[in-house]
């Protein structure tokens, strides 16, 4: 039995996310919280495997809330954030402080809505219960040592590729952070998320990076050293247009994912053949599947995250189990071993 402690200031909402969650015989929400200062007495009472942190609340707001938990009694924690530029920022501080994923609230959708709100909220409690936190205890450095790159070397790969869902936003900062400024070749990125959060995490990934990190635009030509980050409402694909490579917006309703790790990592393959280098990291389910098979297919670099980092191992477990992974990697290896290809 999972067992989860809801922390929301609204008695409606606390008593949605309960039925909610409580639909699925395997979950028992243990007790309810109105703001942080009260939820943090009452898990260190009951001991849950998982809360759930609504970020605005009086007393102490769920940022506070969070970093008091990741200091003392690390937990997984999903935050649920307002659809909104502001929810959106306040949520890559979320992530980036220890929670695990986030939900969006916009639960004003009609049946069919809540309907998924609800098995959403479900697959979430119960993919993050399943990780135990002690990767979590040790923050990751942003940059351990400095990664030099040999310019005299002739570049093996021309491309970077990479997928991410569940606890991707702090995975892929400290792949992205670890790069040079001088790093050679143009990187792309699909991570499961809405369009605003999309564009509030390229913000503050740019801020830390010596390369440059940006939401990726319809048919924006790929720049060495520029990491394109594919926004939350669409799927990205890549195109040969005469010399230059393009990103290429695809609105195509045959991927459940949005924006699809499947999709850019077959146009990846489809463009740059076996001098493409795919990275799959941290999430729920198979999306990366089928394209990194292609880019495998086509004799370019498959890299995989290891069991012990992720906070869901799912995509890079799917990976691994089709024998199409070269290297499985911790987190923290990842970019030195990318580097090394280059």
């Amino acid at each position: 039995m999972i067992r989860v402690v809801v922390v929301d200031d609204s008695s409606f909402m606390r008593k949605i996310l309960t039925r909610m969650l409580e639909k699925d015989k395997d979950i028992q929400v243990v007790e309810t919280a109105a703001n942080g200062e009260e939820a943090i007495e009452k898990i260190d009472k009951v001991k849950p495997d998982v809360i759930t942190m609504d970020i605005e609340m009086p007393v102490m707001n769920g940022i506070e809330a969070l970093k008091k938990i990741m200091a003392t009694n690390p937990l997984p924690v999903i935050v649920l954030s307002a659809l909104s530029k502001e929810g959106a920022e306040v949520t890559m501080e979320a992530l980036n402080l220890g929670a695990c994923d986030f939900m969006t609230k916009d639960m004003s959708e009609g049946t069919l809505g809540m309907a998924s709100k609800e098995v959403e909220l479900i697959n979430k409690v119960k993919d993050v219960a399943k990780k135990r936190v002690k990767f979590l205890t040790r923050r990751l450095e942003l940059i351990k040592k400095p990664i030099v790159i040999n310019r005299d070397k002739r570049n093996k790969h021309a491309i970077l590729s990479i997928g991410a869902s569940t606890g991707g936003p702090p995975a892929l900062q400290h792949i992205l952070t670890s790069f040079p400024q001088n790093f050679p070749v143009p990187v792309v990125i699909a991570q499961h998320m809405p369009k605003l959060f999309t564009q509030s995490f390229a913000q503050r990934l740019n801020s830390l990076s010596q390369i440059e990190v940006k939401e990726a635009e319809d048919k924006e030509p790929l720049r060495p050293g520029v990491a394109l980050i594919a926004p939350g409402d669409v799927h990205m694909g890549l195109k040969k247009n005469g010399k230059d490579v393009t990103v290429d917006f695809i609105k195509d309703t045959q991927y459940v994912y949005r924006p699809s790790v499947d999709l850019l990592m077959l146009s990846t393959a489809q463009v740059y053949d076996s001098s493409a280098i795919g990275v799959i990291l941290t999430g729920m389910g198979n999306d990366g599947l089928v394209g990194l098979k292609e880019i495998k297919r086509r004799n370019g670099l498959v890299i995989a995250q290891d069991e012990e980092t992720c906070v869901v191992f799912g995509m890079p477990k799917a990976v691994i189990n089709s024998n199409i992974a070269d290297v499985v990697l911790p987190i923290d290896k990842i970019s030195e071993e990318i580097i090394r290809a280059l």
